[in-house]
């Protein structure tokens, strides 16, 4: 699997959007990893594009004719969950 790490987060958000990150990369790389491992896919980047940008992953399913199918949403939150659980209240 080809992990993300924080250092390539940053670098792609950068080239991908002018807009600044809000995230805290650290644990955003570290949830799209966790989510990669679990759903079985090779590349965590991929997550990130899903998550941030709603770009599709065509070998998991998560778009039909654009939108997000049951398996897309269940990542997406897969992905928040992973995230909010290393935030400390």
């Amino acid at each position: 699997m080809k992990k993300l790490t924080t250092k390539k987060l940053i670098e792609y958000m950068n080239n991908r959007t002018d807009e600044p990150l809000r995230q805290d990369p650290d644990r955003l790389a570290h949830a799209c990893n966790q989510a990669a491992l679990e759903f079985g896919h090779d590349n965590a980047l991929d997550m990130l594009k899903l998550v941030c940008f709603n770009d599709a992953i065509h070998a998991l399913h998560t778009h039909s004719y654009s939108f997000n199918t049951a398996t897309g949403r269940h990542l997406i939150n897969r992905v928040k969950e992973y995230y909010y659980e290393q935030t400390e209240y």
